[in-house]
């Protein structure tokens, strides 16, 4: 680590650390934060000529208190024009973000497309934004420093997501995730390598589970669990000795195993619900092969879908991506998967949804339940306060305040992200993010570039080519008040 000036235009820059550990790409966007120059447009003098994004500091010979000179225009605010009516598709780009309301892209630091996509898709969570502005800025004695500075590293950059148009750097939440995670920081040929985005999810998902936990509020004593967790309850059974016994545990997504009878969704996880295990059995003496058959007990407010199309390849000694097309629906019921208890708690919602929607069709109430089913209606987000694991919470009423009645689960969820995934292997190729925005328009996420899309095209990215494919799903639970 070392520190420099730099001079750009007018101004001086003081005391301007470079991580001699990290790609100069890192410096740039650095110096994009102080300047407002995106890093593509900067030229920075140093010996030799300019500085290179690959270039190696050892060899540059930048010395401790050294000016450097950076020449490069910064990003200019749009006017608005004077007179005349101004159409959509006439707007820059950024006035175009602007106008459909939705967050900036992110720069990409070298090989972080997989850590930019999963910000994008949980920055879209409001109930978890609202967790994090709760988190304290001091640090909870019960709770290591780096989990602490990765979790309000991510609320910072939420938070500048929300307020920025043009592109964010995030550098510091990058370099703290390296801290917490060494894994991220792995390099190859002087550059950052790629990593697993489902990784970086479930990684950056454990830290904050860790974080938001309330020691002191029996309200809710872990947001993160409430709104992502999971509880399957599975029977374990030996077919040989005919041992049997039952677990419970919590997990933050289902998933969906990938074979050749797999070409649905819906399948692919009732395939992840069973699994094979060998382990000793106490009667037989030795080991044996165990069932392992899952159902859902608890439903979160966000269900989670990873679709597991990496495995390792033995000839290559690499991770290959499995490329089949697997069809994803814009509204998954997950009640076939739910255990029979569940099940009992969430037929009253449904009946009250489909009464709803029935409703909404102009059905009088003697059609209302004439076999109809979830599926046959397009039915819309209700309003509710984020639930617990158990599925239930006190509604509030417009004014904040809790109302007389609650809001809850109907095992109805509706696609808000979609994570994908565009390559042959994990270890290298492309992820973006598509996200659906609160006035129902969807935003591809690719690094600083936000781009429109149409829902009807988010379906088509489950698979069969070299395209973009569904690398992770998220779904948002649709309620009732009763």
């Amino acid at each position: 680590m070392l520190t420099v000036s730099v001079k750009w235009q007018k101004e001086v820059f003081p005391n301007v650390e470079i991580d001699t550990s990290q790609p100069p790409c890192v410096f740039k966007s650095q110096l994009y934060d102080l300047t407002g120059v995106p890093p593509e447009r900067q030229k920075i003098m140093v010996k030799g000529g300019l500085l290179k994004d690959d270039a190696d500091w050892s060899t540059i010979g930048v010395k401790p208190g050294q000016k450097l000179m950076m020449m490069g225009t910064a990003d200019e605010i749009v006017k608005a024009p004077e007179k005349g009516p101004v159409f959509m598709e006439d707007l820059p780009e950024e006035e175009q973000v602007a106008a459909i309301g939705h967050s900036a892209g992110l720069f990409n630091l070298g090989n972080t497309c997989y850590m930019n996509s999963t910000i994008q898709c949980l920055h879209s969570v409001p109930e978890l934004k609202s967790a994090l502005l709760k988190y304290p800025s001091n640090r909870r004695n019960d709770l290591d420093q780096t989990s602490h500075m990765l979790t309000a590293a991510t609320r910072e950059l939420f938070n500048e997501l929300d307020k920025s148009v043009k592109p964010v750097a995030p550098m510091q939440f990058w370099m703290v995730l390296r801290k917490q995670y060494p894994q991220f920081g792995q390099l190859h040929n002087g550059g950052f390598m790629q990593q697993d985005a489902e990784e970086c999810w479930t990684q950056l998902l454990y830290t904050l589970s860790q974080s938001l936990t309330s020691r002191s509020s029996s309200e809710n004593p872990d947001a993160v669990k409430a709104l992502f967790g999971i509880e399957l309850v599975s029977r374990v059974h030996c077919q040989e000795s005919g041992e049997e016994s039952s677990e419970t545990e919590s997990i933050y997504s289902l998933k969906c195993h990938i074979s050749q009878e797999v070409n649905h969704l819906h399948e692919g996880l009732k395939h992840g619900l069973k699994s094979e295990l060998e382990k000793v059995s106490p009667s037989l003496g030795r080991s044996a092969i165990y069932l392992k058959e899952s159902v859902i007990n608890a439903l979160p407010r966000y269900m989670t879908i990873q679709f597991v199309r990496f495995f390792w390849k033995r000839e290559t000694n690499q991770k290959a991506k499995i490329l089949r097309k697997v069809d994803y629906p814009l509204e998954l019921d997950i009640y076939d998967f739910c255990s029979d208890d569940l099940r009992k708690k969430l037929d009253a919602p449904r009946q009250m949804l489909r009464d709803e929607e029935g409703e909404k069709l102009g059905l009088k109430a003697n059609e209302k339940n004439s076999g109809f089913k979830l599926d046959d209606f397009k039915m819309t987000d209700a309003e509710g306060s984020s639930s617990s694991s158990s599925g239930e919470s006190k509604a509030t009423s417009e004014e904040g305040h809790p109302s007389d009645k609650e809001s809850h689960l109907t095992g109805v969820y509706e696609l808000v992200a979609v994570l994908t995934h565009k390559g042959r292997s994990a270890d290298s190729g492309h992820y973006v993010a598509w996200v659906k925005q609160e006035n129902g328009k969807w935003i591809e996420y690719d690094d600083d570039n936000p781009v429109p899309q149409r829902e009807e095209d988010i379906t088509k990215l489950s698979g069969g080519g070299d395209w973009h494919m569904a690398y992770i799903c998220m779904y948002k639970a649709r309620v009732v008040i009763m």
